[in-house]
C-alpha cells in the first residue's frame, strides 16, 4: 500500500516550484479533478484545508461534468460554456489524454460570452488580459488547459497551495479527501458555495450559487478570497 501511494505522489510539485517532502503522510492531500474555470465549491474546498492538491490525471473522463463545462451568469440567467471534445469512447479515455476539438469555434464564443456577461462588472477589465490568452491560442489537451487556468486562479486568489498529479488511478481514497465526484453540476454544493454575494444580474434573476469562480472574481476582485 505504501509503495503504491508513494508512486501516486512521485510527480508532486509545489505550486511555486518547490518539491514536496515525500516523507509526509501519504493521505495528507486533497484529491481533485482538473476542472474548466472551476466552480466556487472547488476553491472553497481548497480553502477549507491546508493540505496540498493532487489532480487526477488518470481518472476516466466523465461526461456532463465541470471537466469541460463552466457555468457563468449571463443577462438571461445561468449559461453553460462547454468545451467540445474530440469524438471517441470518452468513458474509457484517461483525463490526461482527452483532446479538445478545435474545429469548433468554441474559444471565440466562450470569450465573447464572458465579455458580454462581465464587461460591466467591477473587475473584469482588471483581469481581462490574464484570461484572454486562454481564448487566443489553441490548446490540444483538456487536462493541461484546465491545469493552467487553475494555477492562474490560485495565484489571483492569493491561495498558495502545493499542486501535484497522480501517476496512476486509485479508487479507494478516503471520502474526506476525495472530491472527484462530489464537485458535480447535479450534486449539492459542498462547503460555503451557497453564500450570497453581489452579482451583476442578480436584480433580474436573483442570486445563483456555485457558478464558475470567475463570477466571484470579476465581481469582487481581491476580496474574493475572503468569501471562500
Amino acid at each position: 500500500m505504501i509503495e503504491r501511494d508513494a508512486a501516486n505522489i512521485l510527480n508532486l510539485s509545489y505550486f511555486y516550484g518547490t518539491k514536496i517532502d515525500f516523507l509526509q503522510s501519504m493521505d495528507n492531500y486533497l484529491i481533485l479533478p482538473a476542472l474548466y474555470l472551476p466552480p466556487i465549491s472547488f476553491f472553497s474546498t481548497i480553502r477549507s484545508s491546508s493540505e496540498p492538491i493532487l489532480l487526477d490525471r488518470y481518472e476516466h473522463f466523465p461526461k456532463q461534468t465541470y471537466r469541460n463545462r463552466a457555468s457563468i451568469y449571463s443577462a438571461n440567467g445561468k449559461l453553460d460554456l462547454i468545451i467540445p471534445i474530440r469524438k471517441g469512447r470518452h468513458e474509457h479515455t484517461k483525463m490526461k489524454d482527452v483532446r479538445i476539438n478545435d474545429e469548433a469555434d468554441w474559444q471565440r464564443l466562450h470569450w465573447m460570452s464572458l465579455q458580454t456577461a462581465y464587461r460591466s462588472s467591477a473587475y473584469f477589465e482588471y483581469y481581462e488580459d490574464d484570461f484572454a490568452v486562454f481564448y487566443q491560442q489553441q490548446h490540444e489537451l483538456l487536462f493541461d488547459y484546465n491545469v493552467s487556468q487553475i494555477k492562474l486562479l490560485l495565484r489571483l486568489l492569493k491561495i498558495n497551495r502545493q499542486i501535484g498529479y497522480t501517476d496512476s488511478y486509485r479508487e479507494d481514497y478516503a471520502p474526506e479527501i476525495d472530491f472527484r465526484k462530489s464537485i458535480h453540476p447535479k450534486k449539492e454544493n459542498p462547503g460555503g458555495a451557497n453564500k450570497p454575494y453581489y452579482q451583476v444580474f442578480d436584480n433580474k434573476h436573483g442570486f445563483i450559487a456555485n457558478l464558475s469562480i470567475v463570477d466571484l472574481l470579476f465581481n469582487h476582485g481581491p476580496q474574493s478570497k475572503g468569501y471562500l
